[in-house]
């Protein structure tokens, strides 16, 4: 048995903070610098629902972030990569955005450090589908509808079981996988289903993106008002 298959699994996951630092540290624009199409989409449904206030999951390197801002959004960004925040606050600073942007450190299996019901909207590209397990992932669900406003919009994208590396790699438990050291968590759409109790699924959408090309959910869901 090698050292990497006798490693706890929790021990596994926990070093992908390391491996997303290192990367973000030595590949400043590894996702490069224009806003993703979840992105985009997602701003013309805040903006035609009055939406302001958002809060953003796993920012990484801003590009959606300060696109956000650039769009006159009030824009909160968490991640837990300590050099992905202060990329983010650098670039803010330097565009002129750095009061419209607050960027927190943060691991996201641990509760928000929100009051409840302080975001009209949360977005994010891919952080529903990092190295998170199931349970984590209803915590973090529950997490994002409590600071939500009532009609509040949560709007994430996942990679999902028709992508071209589900399966491949080394298994994770679960639906994870890790390929080229990143590991995935990949969605059924009943996944993405049972994690939105407490909210109306407004949609649920298959796009594709980049050269592989990834496979990927977009789910948009509405925090159900009380009565």
């Amino acid at each position: 048995m090698s050292i990497e298959s006798s490693l706890p699994a929790k021990e596994i996951l926990e070093r992908q903070r390391g491996h997303w630092d290192e990367n973000f540290s030595q590949r400043p624009e590894m996702f490069g610098a224009e806003p993703s199409d979840p992105a985009l989409k997602a701003a013309e449904l805040f903006r035609r629902e009055g939406k302001t206030s958002l809060l953003e999951l796993g920012g990484g390197q801003g590009r959606d972030t300060l696109f956000f801002a650039r769009e006159g959004f009030q824009v909160t960004v968490l991640d837990y990569s300590q050099a992905a925040m202060e990329a983010i606050s650098a670039k803010a600073e330097a565009a002129g955005l750095a009061g419209l942007i607050t960027a927190i450190r943060h691991d996201v299996r641990e509760p928000l450090p929100f009051d409840n019901e302080v975001f009209d909207g949360c977005y994010s590209h891919m952080l529903f589908c990092m190295a998170l397990t199931t349970a984590e992932l209803e915590r973090l669900s529950d997490e994002v509808r409590r600071v939500l406003k009532p009609g509040g919009l949560h709007v994430y994208t996942v990679r999902h079981t028709k992508d071209p590396h589900y399966g491949t790699g080394a298994h994770r438990g679960e639906d994870m996988y890790e390929v080229g050291g990143f590991i995935v968590h990949f969605f059924t759409s009943e996944k993405a289903r049972q994690l939105a109790r407490g909210c109306e699924v407004v949609s649920l959408d298959e796009f594709e993106e980049g050269g592989l090309p990834r496979k990927l959910f977009r789910v948009t869901l509405r925090k159900k008002r009380e009565g």
